[in-house]
């Protein structure tokens, strides 16, 4: 886990790489064949769901969407 800016929460917060499954769904979402340089928001939004922000970025882009991409929770 690393401390990066995030572009939607306005503020450097947590960021871990992408598990197994969100990168299988956001190579699907991009077309791409890797996507090992993203990183993903591990703030936490609402303490009582624990909704986290989830918005996408890589280690030398803050905002590599316009607009930002957000992974859904997998189910």
């Amino acid at each position: 886990m690393r401390t990066y800016y995030c572009h939607t929460c306005d503020a450097d917060q947590p960021h871990r790489p992408l598990n197994a499954a969100e990168a299988a769904a956001l190579k699907e979402r991009l077309g791409r064949r890797s996507v090992h340089e993203f990183w993903i928001c591990e703030a936490v939004l609402d303490a009582a769901t624990g909704r986290q922000c989830r918005n996408l970025r890589t280690g030398g882009n803050k905002k590599p969407f316009d607009p930002p991409i957000k992974l859904p929770v997998p189910e």
